[in-house]
This record gives structure tokens, C-alpha cells and sequence, in this order.
């Protein structure tokens, strides 16, 4: 018979397989390419809309839980409100200080609940599909991190302030170049490439464990007695996976946010 797996979110045909047994397919990369209109480079994927549904959900939620705001606060403004201040007071506050975080407060809490939201969407039913696992989302979102922290730098010190920044004082002087091109491939290369390779490894990664344990599971209870049997530790990994992809998804979220903070804090340093 034909058994397709509904594996995190991807419906991937995984197993062909009679009564008398079958072939198991590993899951391929491909599980992330999910068109829904179009085809190639314009097509719109099931990503995109995903992506524009969780700008709309948190739009609504946050409106709502905050436009009743009271010195008591409900249930859902007390949830918000510490939602708010994880961002403002243990990301922003702490990484930039206290004399210029409330400006980047915004773009760090957007941030974090955007990534945080499309993460979880990975495990969430009906979506099952982290939007991050797409390279093209976590670029997007590092372009913007990367023009802002250069930005801000570069407007503090001017550009041959920002440049000569990057260098430490009391270097001596045959070392500086060296140490100016490193420096500038760390600011301009390494930092953007990082950022957004940690966030999409992670969820490409936990994706990919998680379509294989569903879709060994499914399969081996196409086979005889003893892979029916090992079906039961295959599952229960799929689940002990779930479990643990939550918390990555919520730890990638806080780190891409936390190292966003810290680049900014960097471009507003007087020292390096």
C-alpha cells in the first residue's frame, strides 16, 4: 500500500510500500520546498504565507492584550507585559545599557517575537513548518540588523571614526593592518553569515530529526512483528524531539536577539 507520513508539518510521501513490505526513503531538503502558486524563483511557498500569518497573529494578540491596560493588569496584559520586559529589560537593557536601549527596544522585541512565533510554528498544528528552516527568512531579517548596527556606528563616529574603531588602542603599528582586515571581515562577513546559518542549521536540523523519526515510525509498522514493535521507540523519540526542538526554537529565537543586541552595543562602544 502507499503510506504518506504527516511528518512536522510536511505532507512528504515517505514510504512506498505493498503488504509484503517496502522501501524506506530518507527525508531530503526538498520537504522545505513548498510552492503553492507559481513555480522556481516566484513562486509563493507555504513559508511565505506562514511568515505574513505570524506578522498578523502577533498584531492581534498584542493589540489585544494591551488595549485594556490597567494598573491591575488581566491575565493576558500581566502575560504580555512579561513577555515585553524578557526583550526590553534581558535582552535590550542588559546588552546595550541604560543610556541608549530604549530606542532599540522595538527592533529587538519585533525581533524576538517574530523569530519566536515562526520557530514554534514548527511544531505547532496545523503549520508543523518552521519558517526559519527556509535560508531567505533568516537572511532577510540579519540585512536588517546589519544596516542598523552600521548605521548607528557609522552616524556615532563617521566612517573613518567606525573604521579606526575596530582597531584597539596600543596595538603596535606593523600589527594594525592585519589586525584592520580581520576586524572587517568579522564586521562585514563572519557576524551577518553566523547570524543567520545558526538560526536556519538549527531549524533545518530539528526539522529534518523530526520528519525522519515520524516517517521511520510510519514505516516500520508496514513491516513485520519486531519493526512494528520498534515503531514504539521511533515515536517515542519523534515526541522526546518535539520536546526538545521547543526549547532550540525558543533558545535560537533568544540568541539571534541577544547577539542583534550585542552588535548594536558594540557600534555604540567609545573603546572596542
Amino acid at each position: 500500500m502507499i503510506l504518506t507520513a504527516l511528518a512536522a508539518g510536511t505532507t512528504t510521501a515517505v514510504v512506498a510500500a505493498d503488504e509484503g513490505g517496502g522501501e524506506f526513503h530518507t527525508p531530503t531538503p526538498d520537504i522545505f520546498w513548498l510552492p503553492i502558486v507559481g513555480e522556481g524563483d516566484w513562486a509563493i511557498t507555504e513559508q511565505m504565507v506562514w511568515g505574513g500569518v505570524s506578522v498578523l497573529l502577533l498584531s492581534v494578540v498584542m493589540v489585544a492584550l494591551s488595549k485594556n491596560a490597567a494598573v491591575v493588569p488581566s491575565k493576558g496584559q500581566w502575560f504580555m507585559e512579561g513577555f515585553y520586559n524578557f526583550a526590553r529589560n534581558g535582552v535590550a537593557r542588559d546588552m546595550i545599557g541604560t543610556k541608549h536601549f530604549l530606542k532599540f527596544v522595538p527592533l529587538l522585541f519585533s525581533l524576538f517575537s517574530l523569530i519566536l512565533v515562526n520557530n514554534w510554528f514548527g511544531i505547532i498544528p496545523p503549520v508543523m513548518n518552521p519558517t526559519m528552516g527556509r535560508i531567505g527568512f533568516p537572511i532577510a531579517l540579519v540585512i536588517v540588523v546589519y544596516v542598523v548596527y552600521h548605521w548607528i556606528g557609522i552616524k556615532k563616529m563617521g566612517l573613518g571614526g567606525y573604521f579606526a574603531h575596530m582597531v584597539p588602542d596600543g596595538l603596535p603599528g606593523w600589527i594594525k593592518p592585519f589586525i584592520m582586515l580581520l576586524e572587517i571581515i568579522t564586521y562585514f562577513i563572519t557576524r551577518p553569515l553566523t547570524l543567520a546559518l545558526r538560526l536556519f542549521g538549527n531549524m533545518f536540523a530539528g526539522h529534518m530529526l523530526i520528519v525522519l523519526f515520524v516517517s521511520a515510525g510510519a514505516f516500520f509498522l508496514t513491516q513485520g512483528v519486531v519493526f512494528k514493535l520498534l515503531s514504539v521507540p521511533t515515536f517515542i523519540m519523534a515526541a522526546v524531539m518535539f520536546l526538545f526542538e521547543a526549547l532550540v526554537q525558543f533558545l535560537q529565537a533568544y540568541v539571534f536577539t541577544l547577539l542583534s543586541a550585542s552588535y548594536i552595543a558594540g557600534a555604540l562602544a567609545d573603546d572596542h
